[in-house]
């Protein structure tokens, strides 16, 4: 019998977890240099030299990556659930700035005269992304501005002035050789700052040292709730002929993308423009990837095609027409978006089963009978695909779902996770959860194993049968912590399992979630429960992540195998479904299970 791992929390996390929040409970800001000592003490496996003088390049950028650009110039951090909560507080978010970051879905406004920065947040895993992400970023911003407040570096950034390419040339190497910084961490640095951003933001750093305050607004679980309700009345409002309330539902939570190139058929229309983009232009330095394609294996291509059609739409230079041909392409298979749904950054795609024109499948798709194929012609049920949510979120958003939609027939969850013993691009196929958040450990039957991905996978290896866990956040783990796991058999390390699972448990029984208890979810579940994830990390070897460049083949290699073994799954459960309706089994009847 599966257990919950002894001493399956670090006292470092807890302790600054616990303090954080205690803080962001008092009325007013709070300084995130309070948080400081406590974030250098739970040595967190991403900022691993935080209490150290020397510059860590990998947590900087990471930090970096998941704030906005404006972070550098910002004072003060309010955190919201919805547009009226900022309203009656006074800020009026609505005339400032809207600003992104380049990796964490997420909605800011800034306002740069008073150097305010407003997040939305849509559950309390956006805090504990949020702060130890601020923490990170301010402790390795202040020691840049430490390192370059000494000798003649700072008069030289205070006089610099960004005309003469030579001299910018050389003030980079003086910088690299005060920042201590090899010639791969100061490119990282470029990168993440490309052109005159970093030598500007260098002379930012020498001008003052980060102070950043924060305050939470709104903070309590119906404000929460309300968010994710506005979020579904504005699916529900892109969609009123279909009247998701009645109608069999097969949720699906992963990306906006993948599902979509499956079944409309696009990106094989525009295959010769593509190919001869990707040959003129070598964006991301895809020629060579094409080059070295199999001739006799067309997944390849057809992975590669999709990968590469997002660049070449995007360098169109009418974008109105290429809206309209992707709208009109996406009409045609029965997909409808909902892509600035307010509160939550969380994108909705909504599928009309009966709509899918076979002629436009991904050829892995093929699979059906032409019998079954005139079966889902007939079928009234939706797919509704949703850009996976942070860690809580998943459950707010659940919970919505499953109370306002006719019946779930299927919850099918894809993401990237960690692995501790795996490579970048394998697959993990769970049967076990231990939730972080709930310290419950979920036990249920993974409607998919590895047969199901194994012969749609170029690259990498299929894993099930495996054991994951939920934390609460990417910063907020330790290699002490993470081997607690590992030494249990918890090699798969993700954010949304165990929320979803507790909204699971909630949609089948007549009560809450329990907690720090064992919940066997192998009866009364009547549908489908498939949780996939594939490997962007491996913490504890360090090897290179998925995350610290743009998707390599191995990313899109798994997250298109992942895809069609879940279309596959439930083309096939629909179409049975509709054969036992048609013999008179019932309106309600089920697929059997495996």
């Amino acid at each position: 019998m599966d257990r919950t791992p002894p001493a399956a929390k670090s006292d470092e996390i807890e302790l600054y977890i616990r303090t954080y929040y205690s803080l962001l409970r008092s009325s007013g800001p709070v300084r995130i240099r309070s948080l400081e000592e406590t974030h250098m003490g739970m040595r967190s496996n991403l900022h691993h030299l935080a209490d150290s003088p020397d510059l860590d390049i990998s947590a900087l950028v990471y930090s970096a990556l998941r704030l906005p650009e404006q972070i550098v110039d910002t004072h003060l951090m309010v955190m919201g659930q919805m547009e009226d909560v900022f309203a009656r507080e006074g800020y009026a978010i609505e005339t400032w700035k809207p600003v992104r970051a380049r990796a964490r879905r997420r909605k800011y406004y800034y306002n740069a005269k008073s150097h305010t920065m407003a997040a939305f947040v849509a559950s309390v895993s956006d805090i504990d992304d949020l702060v130890p992400c601020m923490s990170t970023f301010q402790i390795e911003w202040n020691k840049i501005h430490q390192k370059l407040s000494n000798g003649q570096i700072r008069e030289r950034l205070l006089h610099h002035k960004d005309t003469d390419p030579a001299h910018s040339v050389d003030l980079l190497t003086a910088i690299s050789d005060a920042l201590d910084l090899t010639p791969g961490e100061l490119g990282k640095l470029g990168q993440l700052w490309p052109g005159s951003r970093l030598i500007t933001n260098m002379q930012k750093a020498v001008r003052h040292r980060m102070d950043l305050r924060m305050v939470v607004l709104g903070s309590g679980l119906g404000d929460y709730r309300r968010s994710v309700q506005h979020w579904w009345g504005k699916v529900e409002a892109a969609v009123p002929h279909l009247s998701l309330w009645e109608r069999p539902i097969y949720f699906v939570s992963s990306n906006t993308h993948s599902i979509v190139n499956l079944i409309t058929g696009l990106s094989w229309e525009l295959q010769h423009e593509i190919l001869d983009f990707v040959r003129r232009e070598n964006p991301e330095d895809l020629l060579s990837e094409l080059t070295a394609l199999p001739d006799d294996e067309g997944a390849h291509l057809q992975n590669f095609l999709y990968y590469a059609s997002r660049l070449y739409l995007s360098s169109l230079p009418d974008q109105t027409q290429v809206s309209a041909l992707v709208a009109e392409r996406e009409r045609a298979a029965g997909v409808t978006r909902v892509s600035d749904p307010h509160c939550l950054d969380v994108e909705a795609q909504i599928v009309e089963l009966c709509k899918l024109d076979r002629k436009r499948l991904d050829p892995r798709l093929q699979g059906l009978s032409d019998e079954e194929w005139e079966l889902l012609r007939e079928s009234n049920a939706i797919i509704l695909n949703i850009d996976y949510p942070l860690g809580m979120a998943a459950y707010h958003i659940f919970s919505q779902v499953s109370t306002a939609v006719g019946r779930i027939m299927g919850v099918y969850v894809l993401g990237k996770a960690a692995t501790l013993n795996g490579r970048v691009g394998d697959v993990m196929i769970p049967n076990v959860v231990y939730d972080e958040h709930s310290q419950n450990t979920f036990l249920f039957r993974n409607c998919f194993t590895a047969t199901d991905v194994s012969s749609l996978l170029n690259f990498g290896t299929v894993f099930d049968n495996q054991k994951a866990v939920t934390v609460r956040g990417t910063i907020l783990q330790n290699r002490s912590f993470m081997h607690v796991f590992y030494e249990e058999g918890y090699t798969d390390i993700e954010m949304e399992a165990g929320p979803y699972l507790s909204g699971i448990y909630e949609d089948v029984y007549p009560q809450r979630y329990p907690v720090n208890e064992i919940v066997n979810l192998f009866i009364n579940v009547p549908y489908d429960i498939g949780l996939i994830h594939y490997a962007s990390d491996t913490p504890i070897s360090r090897r290179q992540t998925l995350l610290s460049k743009s998707m390599s083949y191995f990313g899109v290699d798994a997250t298109y195998a992942t895809s069609i073994a879940v279309m596959r799954r439930i083309l096939s459960q629909e179409a049975t479904r509709m054969a036992k309706l048609k013999k008179g089994a019932g309106p309600l009847a089920l697929p059997e299970r495996r």
